[in-house]
Parts: structure tokens; C-alpha cells; sequence
């Protein structure tokens, strides 16, 4: 078994590769210790396990493509992209990556011939701005922001050419996963990572919304289980439905100000004060209720509770 990764040494990435490694099966597709290709720009640090061949360039560049590709690959968890913030700002790196080298990817797959499982990270972005008083599978996407248009473009490509045979592809729309690292990422919804990241050490944090903001919330740790989960669906789901929601916690900054106070102790509460943005406030924390019942029939999962995911988002690596 031949799996790739790009995006592999970004957050989520680093969490998808250390749980593939560590338990050595991918649920649906038997042993995966053969190979494991890892895709991204640069390493932060080198990795030495024995089933892992890494592959340091730009995603975008053909010559990228045909080295991770120079033996075929039975499963892809296409995770690379210019997030929201820096593709808004950097238009023309954006479309080139996030769309153009997904359509570059999956014509590589297709002429493969072997219909390679592919599980395409896909955004909550797709919804646009405003959204209505209740998202939920019917709901059709309406982006307002580029890297939504991409991702929405993705997902329609990635339809087309598992209708054709040519590939066998699964899409999720993911919400803000929380906690990413401190350094800058383009992510408009960074707030939401740093809330948690610098409450849980005690420090003080300005929150750029209102304590009663509502977003989605999803912890890394959930975010790999559902990839993982995704990549093993039978053929029967992904028949009939190749695009999926994630059954997400609702909360608000509030909430999970609180729940930090539980698992931290009630000084928490001390510590945060909150002047909203109203831009940030509309795109991220006025968000509504997310209903998914064909994704939990289907076995996706959330957190569970507001301290669970206080907890999990700040699991390593």
C-alpha cells in the first residue's frame, strides 16, 4: 500500500502521520506500512521511520507531482493549501494552489488507472457569509471568500471524477480545529486556537469577538479520527453521498472560556477580556446550528463535550 499525504507537515498533517504510523493500519484499506509518501514545502524536523519517504517542494510544481507520484498511490489525504486569510490576500497563489494543483493531482490520479482513494480536506467556507439560521446537508454553498470558491470548485472536481471511475473520493467540510501553534498561518480563525492555547497557560487574551459568538469547534485529535474514518467508508456511503459535513460542537467563545476554566481552574476566568471585531465576528462566531445526520449515521464523530475538546486540542505532536 502506497498512501500520500501533502499538507504532511502542517497541523494537521503531523497528527494524521503520527496516528497512521503509530497504529500501522488504515481502517478500509488493510496494512498501511508499506509506504507512506509525505508531500509539503519544507520539514521542520526529519522523519526516520523506515515506511516513510518524504518529499520536500511545492505541491504545485509538476515536477512536485511526478516525484510523489512515481510509484502509484492507493489512498491521498489532500490536505495542502493556502488557507483562508493569505489566499484572500494573495489571489493568484491561492487559485494556483488550491485549485489549479488539486486539478493537476487528480488528472495524476486518473492516469494512474487504479481509482485511488482520495480525502480531500474541504472547508466550512463553502457556506459563505450570511449564512442561514440552520446549516445542514441541503444546505447548498454559497462562498463569499476565495479559498471557499476553491474548495467548493474541489469539490465538485473531486464529484466528477469519482462519477467517472477514476478515482474514489470522499470530501470534508472542515470547521476550525483548534489548537493550532502561535505562528502566523494565514487562518483568519486563529483566535479560536489562541483563546484555548493561551488561557489553558494562564496567560491574558483579548478575544477579537463577543462572549456569546457561536462557531463550530473540532479538535485535531477529532479531525485525524474522521479523516481516517472517512478513508474507510464503504463503497456503499460514498455511492451516495462523496461530500460530508462533520457533526461539530456548537458553542460559544463564552462556553469554552468556561469549560477552559473547568479543566484549568476558575483564575481562567480572570484572564480574558473581549473586544469584537466585527468583520472576524460574522465570519467565524455567528455561526448556527449544524445538523448532520446522515455524517453521525455514517460514524463521524465530534469531541463529545467542551472539556474533551479543551483537553484534545492541545494534544501533541
Amino acid at each position: 500500500m502506497n498512501i500520500l499525504i501533502t499538507g504532511a507537515d502542517g497541523f494537521i498533517g503531523r497528527a494524521l502521520v503520527a496516528r497512521l504510523l503509530s497504529s500501522g493500519v488504515l481502517p478500509g484499506l488493510g496494512d498501511a506500512r508499506r509506504q507512506v509518501t509525505l508531500l509539503d514545502r519544507n520539514f521542520a524536523a526529519p522523519v526516520t521511520d523506515a515506511r516513510v519517504r518524504t518529499v520536500a517542494g511545492d505541491f504545485s510544481r509538476a515536477a512536485t507531482l511526478s516525484e510523489v507520484l512515481r510509484d502509484p498511490i492507493d489512498c491521498v489525504f489532500h490536505l495542502a493549501s493556502i488557507p483562508g486569510g493569505a489566499a484572500e490576500a494573495q489571489f493568484e497563489l491561492g487559485l494556483e494552489v488550491n485549485l489549479r494543483a488539486t486539478l493537476d493531482l487528480f488528472e495524476r490520479l486518473r492516469e494512474q488507472g487504479t481509482t485511488p482513494k482520495v480525502v480531500f480536506a474541504s472547508t466550512i467556507g463553502v457556506y459563505g457569509v450570511p449564512l442561514p439560521e440552520l446549516i445542514d446537508e441541503s444546505t447548498l454553498p454559497g462562498p463569499t471568500m476565495s479559498y471557499g470558491a476553491h474548495k467548493y470548485v474541489g469539490e465538485v472536481l473531486l464529484c466528477d471524477y469519482s462519477r467517472r471511475g477514476w478515482i474514489d473520493g470522499r470530501a470534508l467540510r472542515l470547521p476550525g480545529i483548534v489548537a493550532r501553534p502561535p505562528q502566523a498561518s494565514g487562518m483568519l480563525s486563529a483566535f479560536m486556537s489562541d483563546i484555548i492555547r493561551i488561557l489553558s497557560a494562564g496567560r491574558p487574551f483579548v478575544c477579537p469577538v463577543a462572549s456569546d459568538g457561536m462557531a463550530w469547534w473540532m479538535s485535531r485529535t477529532c479531525v485525524v479520527e474522521n479523516l481516517l474514518h472517512a478513508a474507510g467508508l464503504n463503497a456503499a456511503l460514498v455511492e451516495k453521498r462523496r461530500v460530508w459535513l462533520l457533526p461539530v460542537l456548537h458553542a460559544s467563545l463564552g462556553d469554552v472560556v468556561a469549560a477552559i476554566a473547568r479543566v484549568h481552574g476558575e483564575e481562567v476566568l480572570q484572564h480574558v477580556t473581549y473586544q469584537p471585531n466585527a468583520a472576524l465576528q460574522a465570519q467565524f462566531a455567528n455561526l448556527p446550528p449544524l445538523c448532520c445526520p446522515a455524517s453521525l449515521a455514517a460514524g463521524f464523530r465530534n469531541d463529545g463535550t467542551l472539556e474533551s475538546l479543551v483537553q484534545r486540542a492541545l494534544d501533541g505532536p
